[in-house]
């Protein structure tokens, strides 16, 4: 949410001289910060649908998956393009269709984590 409400709109205020730059370290950096999660709900999501716990509705692991598999496609194929389109400079189309897709990411995101919250409370109680 961080991401799509401030960051992601802000880069209309990097400015062109040094817009370049700053989207190739933004796009490093935000990398290692934002894999390794992705990687372990991966892991976790698809681990789930093969040992879940008695509590959980067989339902919950693979809608998350489902999200899983969202947020991923999303990624790759609507966000890293229009990150690749920033290599020449800030490109106002491309911003903007980074911010507006960024909201598939997000609300998948956010739905899986209403999921995970979902099954944990069944778990616990």
């Amino acid at each position: 949410w961080f991401v799509q409400v401030v960051h992601y709109p802000l880069f209309a205020q990097v400015g062109q001289d040094g817009f370049t730059g700053y989207a190739e370290h933004h796009s490093r950096r935000t990398t290692w910060v934002v894999f390794p999660p992705m990687l372990i709900e991966l892991v976790t999501g698809v681990f789930l649908l093969f040992d879940r716990p008695p509590e959980v509705s067989a339902a919950l692991p693979w809608l998350g998956a489902g999200l899983i598999a969202i947020i991923w496609a999303s990624t790759a194929l609507l966000q890293v393009p229009q990150h690749r389109a920033f290599t020449g400079g800030f490109d106002r189309v491309a911003w903007q269709k980074l911010v507006l897709s960024n909201w598939v990411w997000t609300g998948a995101w956010s739905a899986r984590a209403v999921i995970v919250l979902v099954m944990s409370a069944r778990v616990m109680s």
